[in-house]
């Protein structure tokens, strides 16, 4: 295995309490990697390993013995991409007309208008704007600081470029440095679970509630559904992800829940109750001020698993501050990386959404850990992760000087599994999976859908 890709399975790996990684259950394949200024491609198959490792863990508690674990590095690196082909439709834009990176008077600023409202709090901020061009004039109006403000105060999502530099000594630089990477907790005693945990299908019968958006925390259930896990996803109505739903929706069943509304409480939970695993994304305090802090989720769902993402991190003075992978990098200084990497004229960000994806997984491999430590010691588990805490993952293990990266082959037919996606849009093919478990292969039950086309139901076990 490269050393590089090692270092950083054993930070990985320390952040979950053991002192290293098992190197003999893990065998690494492949070559090339993701064109960047830091070592994504290595990120990745560190990721997937550890998530790998975490199954086979489970396993050897579950049946003793631990399974030989198989990651293969090239697809490792795709799957923090695309992994879908359309056969005969379009993949939906992946990002608004407006969302981009805009030059201020004195440096540069990403307004991230995705979301409707979020689109809104940026026009509130500098009027309607039809298309980048007259956006761009109004935002060489301003200082960057000062427009990231104001979007921020108006309820939007924007992050001027800052260098890593600046980040490291910036208030939240500091708080999400001494934060660990995977803050774990175990909870108190529990009934023993009645899981199965077939070598086959690992999470056969394990009921997966996610409260996840868009990428990172969707991975990490798409990850879980894909070991057999039943994954239902709820969101709030009027919420829609068109951009993402073809990655993220794999494997899963969704429904629509009003939190709000005394029936649809009721229903959520019932869902929580019965639930062995919940995975949530909610900026923090948001569910606290819905009812459903800690204490009351586990109160509803004794040895719950309780796995949680943030942005920003989980102390300092941005810990409730909206984010997303693309203002992660140009706050904390991956995007003016690249740029000064690339000697280029504007930011130049990862080449995948790396934080999301990378975040991902470390929140499938929690899971994963959580429960084999609800085997051993009969107790609950919650663990913590953030985007800004493993965008140090990057900057704290860069690339050796003088290195030479070795591209990437395209994708053959031989990298799709042949099998059609019968997807909610229309056939198509998707890469194989990077990782298999002897014994054990990642497979989806259900095909790619819309959000909303499920009853907020458990399947019968």
């Amino acid at each position: 295995m490269p050393t590089l890709t090692q270092k950083l399975l054993e930070e990985i790996w320390q952040s979950l309490g053991h002192r290293a990684a098992p190197e003999d259950p893990l065998a690494v394949s492949g070559e090339g990697e993701l064109a960047s200024a830091f070592p994504v491609s290595e990120l990745a198959t560190a990721c997937w390993g550890a998530a790998g490792l975490a199954c086979a863990g489970l396993l050897q508690q579950s049946k003793g013995g631990m399974p030989k674990v198989f990651v293969d590095r090239r697809l490792a690196s795709l799957w923090f991409g695309w992994t879908l082909r359309p056969l005969g439709w379009q993949l939906p834009a992946a990002w608004d007309a407006l969302a981009g990176d805009y030059a201020t008077r004195d440096g540069w600023i990403r307004l991230h208008t995705n979301a409707p409202h979020h689109r809104k709090a940026v026009e509130q901020v500098l009027g309607p704007h039809q298309d980048k061009g007259t956006l761009a004039q109004k935002v060489l109006e301003w200082k960057k600081s000062e427009l990231e403000q104001a979007v921020i105060e108006a309820g939007g999502c924007a992050a001027e470029m800052r260098p890593v530099e600046a980040w490291r000594q910036h208030i939240q630089g500091k708080s999400v440095a001494l934060e660990p990477l995977i803050h774990q907790t175990l909870q108190p005693e529990a009934p023993p679970p009645d899981w199965v945990l077939p070598a086959a299908r690992p999470l056969h019968g394990v009921r997966v509630l996610d409260l996840t958006r868009i990428i990172a925390g969707p991975i990490a259930t798409r990850f879980l559904a894909g070991l057999g896990a039943d994954v239902l996803r709820i969101d709030p109505y009027g919420w829609d992800e068109p951009g993402v739903e073809h990655e993220v929706i794999l494997g899963k069943r969704c429904a629509r829940l009003n939190l709000h509304n005394a029936h649809d409480r009721h229903t959520f939970e019932h869902l929580l109750k019965n639930a062995d695993v919940i995975v949530h994304g909610y900026r923090a305090g948001a569910l606290e001020k819905l009812g459903y802090g800690a204490e009351q989720r586990r109160a509803l769902s004794p040895g719950l698993i309780d796995v949680c993402l943030n942005a920003y991190g989980w102390s300092g003075p941005w810990r409730g501050r909206r984010g997303f992978d693309s203002l992660v990098q140009m706050s904390c200084g991956l995007a003016s990386s690249g740029m000064t990497w690339k000697n280029a004229a504007m930011p130049l960000p990862l080449p995948v959404q790396a934080l999301d994806h990378a975040t991902g997984y470390l929140m499938a491999t929690a899971v994963l850990h959580g429960m084999r430590e609800r085997l051993a010691r009969g107790t609950g588990y919650s663990a913590r992760l953030s985007l800004a805490r493993t965008a140090q993952l990057l900057f704290d293990n860069p690339y050796p000087q003088g290195h030479l990266s070795k591209p990437l082959t395209p994708v053959t037919a031989a990298d799709e599994n042949p099998e059609t996606e019968l997807t909610h849009w229309g056939a198509a093919l998707r890469l194989c999976a990077p990782l298999h478990l002897k014994g054990t292969a990642l497979l989806w039950a259900l095909p790619a859908t819309t959000l909303g086309t499920s009853q907020p139901e458990w399947l019968r076990r």
